[in-house]
């Protein structure tokens, strides 16, 4: 994990260890003011000598700027360090999630991603702050201010090393049962940002079925949760606190009774046992140690819940896609010809049942294909293997001739263009939106593929036309419309096959037949494989495949397939009945 994690440093290295060289010089500092200040007692104070009380004096001004110039330097190269670490990490989460294949994406849900993207990483950016700025410079403190002790007075700095044991075993036991509810924490991160999503992507269906207050409470019980878990958590934590500064003031007190004695009993001589600027520099080490060790059990703190993040982060980096290019791809289609050969597919290795079961069928290239079927026969799952968003369990998806698992994906995917169930558009204008099928495509070819698509009409309506700005989801334009934009796109690719997922069924008959109509005057070459609900728009197709719950169980034209699938007559006679029915 902490491999994977530490890529993703790159150009920040640099600054990384001069954030860590510059928190030991500070440490340094840290450490020779309180013997400078020692000597200004002992020499200049005690002995009266001004010199040597300017002496010092001019010593401690230089050290505490010298340690002014180091602290800031460490914090800024520290703060750039770690944002330049977070960026660095969310680039590479982003860029990795965009290799995914479709089973990739299906282990984790679309609010997990966003949440360690955002909170996982914030964590992650604080603890390393942390760790190259705090974590260096407490170790270092700790260490050296016991050394220096031992030699101001041995028998007294024995009481530092009392106080660790007891401090590190009240860290363990804190931290060992804070760690499980934070854990739990994240998940429940990962379940409220669901709920925001879920609820403003369907707000229109939520104020159509007068749901806000049932949407409130659960998003109220969820944040309630968070709010619970995390409390608990940090009451545990907060025990470190008070562990802390009792240890601390324990230490001092002690110091301060066997101090006074000891040099009441060596007569303020540094050699007979100790002096009062040796009992101040105890002090004072005594001090530095102490917060340095309560600043490590905050570390401590922090990097248990960043760890969990780290975890978080680590699965998504190390998740490689499914789908891989093979090592000498084809890089060109020869034409629009598929053909399954034995097809089985599963979502999972371990399904009990399979998606789709020993599909074989062979489509022309140029050829417009149907798919009809009852809703769950599988059929956005059959046409899904074509562009390889999924990969086969068992048999072979071959396009021109070679398997779709032996051509480069680029080459496969830009000469198979999907209009899928859901339609998406983007923000942003029309003109760039449809350029997502071809970003270099003329005002010319825009045109052209919106007039294919029957568009058109509708977008010179708009005020801006072309230019007419698209809300987030396509939020301002009509179902019908934005399937059709949606077609428009796809063409842009002037593919060789085109995959139309139900993207008709927001628009009515006359204007379905349009669309059909235009694709075989105009683009006869390219395959085109339509699914649909409604018989009228598959009916003229030069072939029709049936599937029953993932088999094909039928495959001829619409004349054929009525007197030999009982599915398609049943469906055909019962639209057809409807379609009288409304028109009397």
């Amino acid at each position: 994990m902490i491999r994977t994690l530490v890529k993703s440093i790159r150009e920040h290295k640099r600054t990384t260890w001069v954030t860590v060289v510059l928190s030991v010089v500070e440490a340094f500092f840290d450490i020779a003011i309180p013997l400078c200040m020692s000597n200004l007692i002992d020499f200049g104070v005690e002995d009266g000598s001004m010199a040597a009380v300017l002496r010092y004096g001019a010593a401690l001004a230089i050290f505490a700027c010298l340690q002014l110039i180091t602290g800031m330097g460490a914090a800024r190269f520290g703060a750039r360090a770690a944002a330049g670490f977070s960026a660095n990490l969310r680039e590479d989460i982003y860029d990795n999630v965009q290799t995914f294949s479709f089973s990739n994406i299906d282990k984790f849900s679309t609010s997990s991603i966003i949440t360690r993207l955002t909170t996982d990483i914030t964590n992650i950016q604080n603890a390393y702050q942390m760790i190259i700025r705090t974590a260096v410079r407490a170790p270092v403190l700790i260490i050296f201010c016991i050394v220096v002790s031992f030699r101001i007075n041995r028998e007294i700095s024995l009481m530092f090393l009392v106080t660790v044991p007891v401090m590190a075993l009240g860290l363990f036991l804190i931290l060992r049962y804070a760690k499980p509810i934070i854990d739990g924490v994240f998940r429940t991160y990962d379940k409220l940002n669901n709920i925001v999503q879920e609820n403003l992507h369907g707000v229109r269906v939520v104020k159509s079925f007068n749901r806000q207050d049932y949407e409130i409470k659960k998003f109220g019980r969820t944040s309630e949760s968070i709010y619970k878990d995390f409390a608990k958590a940090e009451r545990m934590i907060a025990f470190n606190s008070p562990l802390m500064q009792f240890c601390m003031y324990v230490c001092m007190i002690l110091i301060s009774w066997f101090g006074a004695k000891a040099i009441i009993a060596s007569g303020n001589s540094a050699a007979l046992g100790l002096t009062t600027g040796g009992l101040t520099a105890l002090f004072s080490y005594v001090l530095q140690i102490l917060y340095s060790l309560m600043a490590l059990s905050m570390i401590f703190a922090l990097v248990t819940i960043a760890s969990s993040s780290a975890e978080r982060i680590g699965e998504i980096l190390n998740e490689e896609t499914d789908i891989k290019n093979p090592e000498n791809p084809v890089m060109q289609v020869a034409d629009g010809g598929i053909r399954y050969d034995n097809v089985d597919f599963m979502y999972a290795s371990k399904a009990q049942k399979k998606v789709i079961d020993r599909a074989s069928v062979t489509i022309g290239s140029g050829e417009t294909v149907g798919i009809i079927g009852a809703t769950g026969s599988s059929k956005t799952s059959f046409v899904q293997l074509i562009p390889r968003l999924y990969d086969v369990s068992a048999g072979s998806v071959s396009v021109g001739g070679i398997d779709v698992r032996n051509y480069d994906l680029d080459t496969l995917r830009n000469e198979v263009a999907m209009v899928l169930q859901k339609n998406t558009l983007f923000s942003g204008t029309i003109k760039e939106n449809l350029r997502w099928g071809n970003e270099h495509a003329t005002d010319a070819e825009i045109e052209e593929a919106c007039r294919l698509a029957c568009a058109g009409e509708f977008i010179q309506a708009m005020p801006g036309g072309y230019d007419t700005h698209i809300e987030q989801g396509g939020a301002n334009v009509s179902g019908g419309q934005k399937q059709r934009l949606c077609i428009a796109r796809a063409l842009l690719k002037k593919p060789k096959i085109l995959i139309l997922d139900d993207s008709t069924s927001a628009v009515d008959t006359k204007t379905d037949k349009r669309i059909q109509e235009a694709f075989k005057k105009y683009i006869p070459e390219t395959t085109k494989i339509i699914i649909a609900q409604r018989v009228a728009s598959v009916e003229k197709a030069d072939k029709i495949i049936v599937l029953d719950d993932g088999k094909i169980e039928a495959v001829g034209t619409s004349e054929e397939l009525m007197k030999t699938s009982v599915i398609y007559r049943q469906v055909f006679e019962s639209q057809k009945k409807g379609s009288k029915t409304d028109e009397q």
